[in-house]
């Protein structure tokens, strides 16, 4: 009989330790010394067991960090109701955000036109990150028109959610005109956001949210870590007028 190669044995008995609960997502492996020394094999070889297993998601590398068990990834709907917080709860996970940054700028002319403002006009521009549990998956930035939610940082420093913001803004339900999704490499800000290495690849999206007037409320760039995410488009619902 054929025996598996060393490198393999190593690979096979951690995605064991991994599907017998011995190691849980978001726990760290031993470090590769540790490992190295628990099988009696080199560095080398140690790595491209590693290597598979982060090849197939079982496990993310981060340089200085080591090896952490991955999560399932979250299903995450791209529908008419777009809306964070459900679609981590739909996977069994708690979802959260955690802001940035919150200043009010001058828009420039990709904002402007797209949220249907004068040139030059106050946009209120939110930087987050956006966890499954404790583990982030996207970070996001949002521009919204300031004339319209004058307090909105007030608002998200209350609770980072837009939904609770536009409500407390007297915006009782808005919805998703268009995303646009392409994939991507992390960049060095992207990647420590989301502890991943620089160009890990990433799902990178853009979108509009519209009240039900079809008027824009909101343009938001995300980028998720593609190995936590699995995207799934709605088209069963149907278009609603105003809503392009």
């Amino acid at each position: 009989m054929r025996r598996e190669p060393v490198w393999r044995q190593i690979y096979l008995a951690l995605s064991d330790d991994i599907a017998c609960g011995r190691y849980r997502s978001g726990d760290r492996l031993p470090s590769e010394a540790a490992l190295a020394a628990r099988f009696g094999v080199n560095r080398h070889t140690l790595r491209r067991a590693l290597a598979q297993l982060r090849a197939e998601g079982a496990v993310h590398v981060r340089r200085g960090a080591g090896a952490t068990v991955s999560a399932p990834p979250v299903r995450y709907t791209l529908g008419l109701r777009t809306r964070f917080r459900d679609n981590i709860a739909r996977s069994g996970r708690l979802g959260h955000r955690k802001m940035l940054r919150m200043e009010t700028l001058r828009a420039d002319a990709e904002q402007a036109e797209l949220l249907a403002l004068a040139p030059g006009a106050a946009v209120h521009v939110a930087e987050s990150i956006g966890f499954a549990d404790n583990v982030p998956i996207s970070h996001a930035v949002s521009v919204f028109p300031a004339a319209r939610f004058p307090e909105l940082a007030r608002h998200l420093a209350e609770h980072p959610s837009v939904s609770y913001a536009f409500g407390k803004a007297g915006l009782a339900d808005y919805a998703r005109a268009w995303t646009r999704l392409r994939a991507g490499l992390a960049n060095a800000l992207q990647a420590r956001h989301l502890r991943i290495e620089p160009g890990t690849p990433v799902l990178l999206t853009r979108s509009l949210n519209v009240d039900p007037a079809g008027q824009p409320v909101e343009y938001g760039r995300s980028c998720f870590a593609a190995d936590r995410v699995e995207m799934a488009v709605d088209a069963g619902t149907p278009t609603p007028a105003g809503i392009g």
